[in-house]
């Protein structure tokens, strides 16, 4: 029995290894976004845009809503909604990188989602709503304002249908 112990307590603390570095990388992006969002706030009065190029804009919006501005005339109920969706998302992250640390690109999916779900929560939680600053137009059509953590979530999406794909195959 003693035995079994070691194995579970080492195999424990294995999963807990192979899980750090993806935990860094979600805390990467994290940061990274938050200082960007930090800065942006402190440069710019709300609505405020800034050319970059031809195509690119910083600009200050905020996004009481989900992707797009999804139900950001709601009421404000969606506020707890999505914080809800994302914290439970997180933890979900969190028990699929435990379990399949080795999966490098399935990985470095979901760790990319893990860090920008992160980052949209705490803009939720501490101001009420989304952080909105990168502007991407053609000429006189605009992409929704997104962020860093946005950005990071969908380049974690691609990654996980990618990922998906290629195991589809191989089969």
């Amino acid at each position: 029995m003693a035995t079994k112990k070691r194995s579970s307590s080492s195999s424990a603390s294995s999963s807990t290894q192979g899980l750090l570095p993806w935990l860094g990388i979600a805390t990467i992006v994290l940061l990274l976004d938050q200082l960007s969002k930090i800065t942006i706030l402190k440069l710019f009065h709300y609505g405020e845009s800034l050319p970059v190029t031809g195509f690119f804009n910083l600009v200050l919006v905020y996004n009481k809503g989900a992707a797009f501005s999804f139900l950001a005339a709601s009421g404000g109920w969606q506020r707890y909604l999505f914080t809800a969706i994302g914290i439970g998302a997180a933890v979900f992250i969190i028990h699929l990188l435990r379990k399949h640390p080795g999966q490098r690109m399935f990985c470095w999916a979901l760790a990319l989602i893990l860090g920008g779900a992160i980052g949209n929560v705490i803009d939720r939680v501490v101001y009420g709503h989304v952080i909105d600053f990168l502007d991407v137009y053609v000429g006189n059509w605009h992409w929704p304002a997104f962020n860093i953590a946005d950005s990071a979530i969908c380049v974690g999406a691609v990654l996980f249908v990618v990922d998906e794909l290629r195991r589809v195959s191989r089969k």
